[in-house]
């Protein structure tokens, strides 16, 4: 279990020192349990980047086809249910994800079940697909990734005791909002529209991210932030 808020962060800047603090960790642990590692950070943050980065090096280290990575965003409530939850506008926000069919999802894992069938979110559709991705007995490393998975509110701040390692993406304010400037901008989004897209969404929750998220085990720092 991760007691998060009695720990002292190691900060990490490059995905070399990064994939070997995880390979460390996990050795360390010496379990034939399946080992769940959370990937938490604010949007625009590098989270799906990281993860896509991280699974590859990782299965080049260790055993092949031990390690698998799964989105939070998976969890994205449909728009038709947002739309009837009246928080559409605000979606990406704590509370237009099914936490507690994450925490569901945690707890099989934890428990070593297989197979086990996550959601994948489709950014083209804008819709979440279900059992996209197949968590098989040989995946023991799964690793998560997603804006409030260390989340200190109820329903989020239970899915820390699955998690035997944390890590948390570090990344200044102002590169966050460029990021997510530009993220509304590809999307087809005026420039005045894509600014405030990003200040009156993403930017909040990106501040919850920071303000309220337990500390991680490993703090990222990425050398380059471009």
């Amino acid at each position: 279990m991760n007691n998060s808020n009695q720990i002292q962060p190691t900060l990490v800047q490059d995905l070399d020192s990064l994939c070997a603090s995880i390979q460390l960790a996990v050795e360390s642990l010496n379990t034939p349990q399946r080992i769940i590692i959370a990937i938490a950070g604010p949007p625009g943050s590098g989270k799906s980047t990281l993860l896509a980065t991280l699974v590859p090096m990782l299965q080049k280290r260790m055993q092949p086809n031990t390690v698998i990575g799964i989105p939070m965003d998976g969890f994205h409530l449909d728009n038709a249910q947002l739309e009837n939850d009246g928080t559409r506008a605000v979606k990406g926000a704590p509370q237009t994800f099914d936490v507690n069919g994450l925490l569901s999802l945690m707890q099989r894992l934890y428990a070593g079940e297989s197979p086990v069938y996550a959601p994948e979110f489709d950014r083209a559709g804008d819709m979440s697909r279900n059992c996209a991705l197949k968590i098989e007995q040989a995946h023991n490393i799964v690793l998560v990734e997603g804006n409030y998975l260390l989340l200190n509110q109820p329903g989020w701040r239970e899915l820390a005791k699955h998690f035997a390692l944390t890590i948390r993406i570090d990344v200044p304010s102002e590169v966050l909002r460029e990021r997510l400037v530009h993220r509304w901008l590809h999307y087809g989004l005026s420039e005045e529209a894509a600014l405030a897209k990003a200040l009156s969404n993403d930017i909040p929750n990106a501040k919850t991210v920071v303000e309220q998220s337990i500390t991680a085990n490993i703090i990222y720092q990425p050398e380059n932030h471009q």
